[in-house]
């Protein structure tokens, strides 16, 4: 469908947020089947804030699908340094993933990919008319970046994003989008537990790449770099190139798009009475009002 815009939601990052959002406090919300309900709850407020502020046609929610995937298998301590899922959390991942489908919303997800990889695909796989935002709060997405294609990053508080896009990155983050993974290459990913280049941060390696225009030139021109930055980059050369595919999202999950099976088309009373069941309360009215309504209400 031409003209559409398709919102694409990275579920673990809300669901996430949503759980230590009020778990920090002791708070986990228990329905009355005594299940924690406090991450669901804190997803769906993030969820229902983002359809109202983006007014999406198309909605698909994207999940990881365990922690074994291509990516470990290239490199084991690749997220070794997280913990396991708290207790409380485990049994909201599928609580979440109901909720979605009562939202008419598919969820999507396979096995030896992550959800970012997911969602690069089925961005990919729009059509270029169509406008695509991602709602994440993973700034490695901003890699994703095209001209039809925004990343809104979560700030603290329901409702509150920055949108990076082709026209504000390169204000905003000081480079553009092919630079994302280029960038995690020579710096690594201490919350993804991968190190790039032992000695390189992050204003050494955005210098880098300006000064040089790509990591393949600055490789090109090993012998013009300063000896210390020379050094470390011959040492950990094979780190960088691993560091380099650990951090790319890939654009070939095996997912497909399926325009019809993402159109937004849920029900308001069969949400309500799914959500009571749950044990979840929250209001769901202003993610069902039309922009008119929207409009006479501003």
């Amino acid at each position: 469908m031409k003209n559409s815009h398709i919102l694409l939601i990275d579920g673990m990052a809300l669901l996430f947020r949503g759980f230590y959002a009020t778990s920090v406090y002791g708070n986990y919300m228990y329905n009355n089947q005594n299940t924690p309900t406090n991450a669901v709850y804190g997803m769906l407020k993030h969820f229902l804030k983002a359809v109202e502020a983006f007014r999406p046609s198309h909605i698909i929610c994207c999940w990881d699908m365990g922690s074994t995937t291509f990516r470990t298998s290239l490199y084991p301590d690749y997220k070794a340094n997280r913990s396991d899922p708290p207790e409380e959390l485990i049994p909201q991942f599928d609580m979440a993933k109901e909720a979605m489908t009562a939202f008419d919303v598919p969820n999507i997800g396979v096995p030896w990919f992550e959800a970012d990889d997911c969602i690069g695909t089925i961005a990919g796989q729009a059509d270029p008319s169509s406008k695509v935002t991602v709602l994440t709060g993973d700034q490695d997405l901003l890699q994703l970046i095209t001209p039809n294609v925004d990343i809104a990053v979560m700030k603290k508080g329901q409702g509150h994003y920055t949108v990076f896009n082709e026209n504000n990155i390169m204000e905003e983050k000081g480079y553009c989008p092919g630079r994302v993974v280029e960038m995690k290459a020579l710096m690594g990913d201490t919350t993804d537990n991968y190190p790039g280049v032992k000695g390189i941060g992050e204003k050494t390696a955005l210098k880098l790449l300006n000064e040089y225009g790509s990591l393949d030139s600055l490789l090109e021109q090993m012998d013009k770099l300063p000896k210390g930055i020379k050094n470390k980059i011959e040492t950990h050369m094979d780190m960088l190139h691993l560091s380099r595919h650990l951090a790319a999202i890939r654009r070939d999950a095996p997912v497909k798009y399926n325009e019809n099976e993402a159109l937004w088309t849920a029900d308001k009373e069969h949400v309500f009475h799914v959500l009571r069941q749950m044990g979840i309360h929250l209001s769901i009215d202003t993610a069902f009002q039309t922009d008119e309504e929207s409009r006479v209400e501003q």
